[in-house]
């Protein structure tokens, strides 16, 4: 677990409008909902907070890769220390939120490859990326797996206009988040795209002790 700042969803994602990485060309073809599916698998039940970061870091692969060495380097420095440390880094600031979160930082440092293509699907297609989520997070309530906890808060917002619902996913502790840790063919129920696998990444050390773990 690591304090973090309370960070909105809609708010990251109206910010990510203004960020440098988004003017990255896009050439490929849309991915489709199967192909969104399997990019988001890892993080969808993600807090919103964290998932926000992660989306936004995601768009900065080298500066992960350049913060994952970093924190190999100094792996003594925690909390203010850290945070001060961080502060003289020229990387983005949700990288730098990223690095507070190990497992997290280490998964799309090791991950590399994923860690690309989710940024480059969050660049192309923020609004069917935000979409696959919240159809996974319907997937695992409806396979009940994804409720309240003593980590986490999980809500029901209804939607306008004939929007469909938003599940939205918070820390239990004011300004502190715990990690999920799950296996996507499980959590959300049989998986509905056999030609795209989800992807997925265990911490060292991981043992499964229920369907959803938290760091």
């Amino acid at each position: 677990m690591k304090a973090i700042s309370r960070f909105p969803l809609a708010l990251a994602l109206a910010l990510c409008l203004a960020l440098p990485g988004l003017a990255r060309a896009q050439d490929s073809p849309p991915l489709s909902a199967g192909q969104l599916e399997q990019l988001v698998a890892p993080v969808a039940l993600y807090p919103d907070s964290l998932l926000a970061q992660v989306l936004m870091a995601s768009t900065y692969p080298l500066e992960v890769v350049q913060a994952a060495r970093w924190a190999k380097d100094n792996p003594n420095l925690k909390d203010k220390a850290l945070d001060d440390a961080l502060q003289q880094q020229p990387w983005d600031a949700s990288v730098k939120s990223v690095v507070a979160f190990p497992q997290v930082l280490q998964m799309m440092n090791e991950k590399l490859d994923w860690t690309e293509q989710l940024g480059d699907a969050f660049l192309a297609q923020q609004k069917d990326v935000m979409d696959a989520v919240q159809r996974l997070r319907t997937k695992a309530q409806a396979a009940g797996n994804l409720n309240s906890s003593k980590e986490q808060t999980v809500r029901t917002e209804a939607g306008s206009g004939g929007s469909p619902q938003t599940i939205i996913i918070e820390p239990a502790e004011t300004n502190t988040v715990y990690v999920p840790v799950y296996n996507p063919t499980v959590v959300y129920g049989p998986w509905a795209y056999p030609a795209y696998p989800p992807y997925y990444w265990y911490p060292p050390g991981y043992v499964a002790t229920s369907v959803i773990s938290f760091g």
